[in-house]
C-alpha cells in the first residue's frame, strides 16, 4: 500500500490516505505520480499530494496530521514539541539536553521514566 498525505496551501499534513499497490505500480515499479493523480481525480477539491513512507524510507519521517512537509529538504516532520527543541540532520526534534539512559530492573521493567521540563531545560523523574 501507498501512503499520500494531503498539504494545505501552508505545507501542514491535513490527511495521511492508502492508495492500493494495483493503482501506483506499473510492471512492478511504484510511480508516486500515479497516486498523486488518482486522488486529485477522486477528490477534486483537495489539496497538494506527497507520498510518505510508513517504513520512513523516504522524506525521512512517515508524515501525520499537523506534520510539515519541507519541499526544500523532500522532508516531513512533526510539530516543534518545545521552543527549545531543535530538528536534528534526520527532520527528528532532539532536546538541548539529552534523556537520561534508563536500566531496567533486575525483572527487565523499566520502573523510571522522565518527562521534559521546559522551564529549567531539564528531564525531570516523574514519580
Amino acid at each position: 500500500m501507498a501512503h499520500f498525505a494531503e498539504l494545505d496551501e501552508n505545507n501542514k499534513v491535513l490527511q495521511v490516505l492508502v492508495v492500493s499497490n494495483d493503482i501506483t505500480t506499473v510492471d512492478g515499479v511504484e510511480n508516486e505520480q500515479l497516486g498523486i493523480d488518482f486522488l486529485n481525480d477522486l477528490l477534486p477539491d483537495s489539496g497538494t499530494w506527497v507520498q510518505t513512507s510508513y517504513n520512513k524510507n523516504m522524506r525521512f519521517n512517515y508524515a501525520g496530521t499537523s506534520y510539515t512537509y519541507d519541499a526544500s529538504n523532500d522532508a516531513f516532520y512533526a510539530p516543534q514539541p518545545y521552543p527549545s527543541w531543535a530538528l536534528d540532520e534526520n527532520f527528528r526534534w532532539q532536546p538541548p539536553v539529552a534523556q537520561p539512559v534508563v536500566e531496567p530492573n533486575e525483572d527487565g521493567l523499566i520502573d523510571t521514566f522522565y518527562e521534559w521540563n521546559e522551564e529549567t531545560q531539564t528531564w525531570d523523574e516523574i514519580e
